[in-house]
């Protein structure tokens, strides 16, 4: 008999699958406890490293603004000839500070810009979607490509688990085994904010909207034989390649484009576009050019510009506001979590985090670590009678609107005509993969799941890729059959 999930107090859970919403369409709730206590439990699971993200790479650099998006937003840092300064963090996901660049992974991409208006933080990957689409799965799916609590090893058996008892995964998982899986350098690979954010116009007019950084150095991937040896020979590959590029002057930059659905479009949309598992269609919504993204100064210090960065998806300036994507809107809590209990409660008042180009008046006051503070004659308490500042509504960033059901309750996402949880991956296969990456991607697989996932997991993997593809699946089974028989890969 399978035993209920429950709090650390023992209370059952109702849950495992979907937060508390006001509404299918609606803000998660912050009294789902069971939501918080995960989230926040999963924040404190490591001290001081990053639960995730831990290896990583940064720069600082500037935005330079091209093109004219003034008609979808009013965020000053995409107006049009707008320079702002900005710092990055690249990283691998699952690995821990010591781990090699070079593993199978997917890449952090998290950018935070300092504006005029405060520090804008854009927290995304290397790859446009996610494993999972709502926030309460989050640290079960990091849990499973971790380590074993045993004997303290990486199991390919606990990753394919979790992936093929959340369909939801397959898309990003087909990214994850194909060519993209492993950048050649993390210059040579896009950027994506993958959520869905709003923008909102100087008349108020709201937009949904998509981040796409494209590397002007072109996409490239390593091979997993390429991979391996540098994992074993030159760990540090990725972070050694780009502090020598910036250090030559050979400056890596990006495209940054946006795509941008009218907000009435979006609830008629063939698939719900805050899924965070779906690509929009470029067909739908090309691509519109923002402006150009070079990283140009590395860091004085790699533990303090790097590892004491903080970057959070709550960080917003007017003019950018959030959706009703729920992986979003759970990492607007999660994230400031995490940096409090890693780096502590002033963490942002340190080098990296520190507003340039805005003025803080803030009524945040002692805890651990405080070094800036206010005069003595300032009060620390607001409303008052003394010239403390005091809130105004006109100069704060829109918190962003949409329309939802208030009934409170536990559901997914509004479903669409295309929102199957294969839909996307057998179309990335089918359409987007030439036979090459095919056959990559093919021994991407078999070699993956050779490497000890067993029964009753292995069945469930031969069926996961026939359900993304069945001539796919075919040939990933046949592979792993041949391994196991000791006759080789496909």
């Amino acid at each position: 008999m399978t035993k209920p999930t429950t709090t650390n107090t023992g209370t059952a859970v109702s849950s495992d699958d979907e937060s508390l919403t006001a509404g299918i369409q609606g803000p998660i709730l912050l009294h789902d406890h069971y939501l918080i206590e995960k989230l926040a439990q999963f924040n404190r699971e490591r001290v001081p490293e990053r639960i995730v993200h831990a290896k990583g790479a940064g720069a600082y650099g500037e935005l330079v603004v091209t093109g004219d998006v003034s008609r979808y937003t009013s965020a000053k840092l995409f107006q049009p000839g707008a320079r702002t300064e900005s710092l990055v963090r690249f990283s691998t996901v699952a690995g821990e500070q010591g781990s090699p660049d070079t593993w199978r992974d997917p890449r952090g991409f998290a950018v935070k810009f300092y504006t005029e208006d405060g520090n804008y933080d854009l927290v995304g990957n290397n790859t446009p979607i996610f494993f999972i689409k709502d926030p309460i799965k989050f640290p079960d799916f990091i849990r499973s490509q971790k380590r074993l609590p045993g004997n303290g090893l990486r199991d390919h058996n606990m990753q394919w688990d979790f992936w093929t008892l959340r369909p939801e995964t397959a898309h990003q998982v087909t990214w994850l085994m194909g060519d993209r899986g492993i950048p050649k350098t993390y210059r040579h690979m896009n950027g994506y904010g993958s959520h869905t954010y709003q923008w909102i116009n100087a008349a108020g007019e709201r937009f949904w909207v998509k981040y796409h950084f494209k590397t002007d150095q072109g996409v490239d991937f390593l091979t997993q034989a390429e991979a391996d040896r540098l994992a074993g020979t030159d760990p540090d590959y990725h972070r050694q390649d780009l502090w020598d590029a910036i250090e030559r002057g050979e400056y890596p930059s990006w495209t940054l484009h946006v795509q941008v659905m009218p907000v009435a479009e979006a609830e008629g949309y063939r698939f719900n576009p805050f899924d965070l598992t779906k690509v929009w269609s470029h067909k739908d919504y090309p691509l519109i050019e923002v402006g150009k993204w070079t990283l140009n100064r590395n860091p004085r210090n790699y533990f303090v510009d790097i590892e004491q960065a903080a970057f959070e998806p709550s960080n917003v300036v007017p003019g950018i506001a959030f959706s009703p994507d729920k992986m979003l809107l759970g990492r607007v809590f999660s994230y400031a979590d995490a940096h409090r209990y890693r780096i502590g409660t002033n963490y942002a008042q340190l080098p990296p985090n520190q507003p340039r180009a805005a003025e803080v008046n803030s009524y945040s006051k002692e805890g651990a670590m405080r070094y800036f503070f206010n005069d003595a004659d300032v009060p620390v308490y607001a409303p008052n009678s003394y010239g403390g500042p005091h809130a105004d509504p006109a100069l704060a960033p829109d918190p962003g609107a949409w329309e939802f059901d208030p009934t409170m309750l536990r559901a997914g996402y509004i479903q669409h005509a295309e929102d199957g949880d294969f839909t996307q991956a057998g179309t990335l296969v089918r359409e987007v993969l030439n036979d090459e990456q095919r056959d990559r991607l093919v021994d991407n697989i078999v070699g993956h799941v050779l490497a000890g996932v067993r029964e009753p997991v292995l069945s469930r993997v031969f069926e996961y890729w026939k359900n993304v593809d069945a001539d796919l699946g075919k040939r990933v089974e046949e592979g792993v059959r041949a391994g196991l028989n000791g006759n080789g890969a496909s």
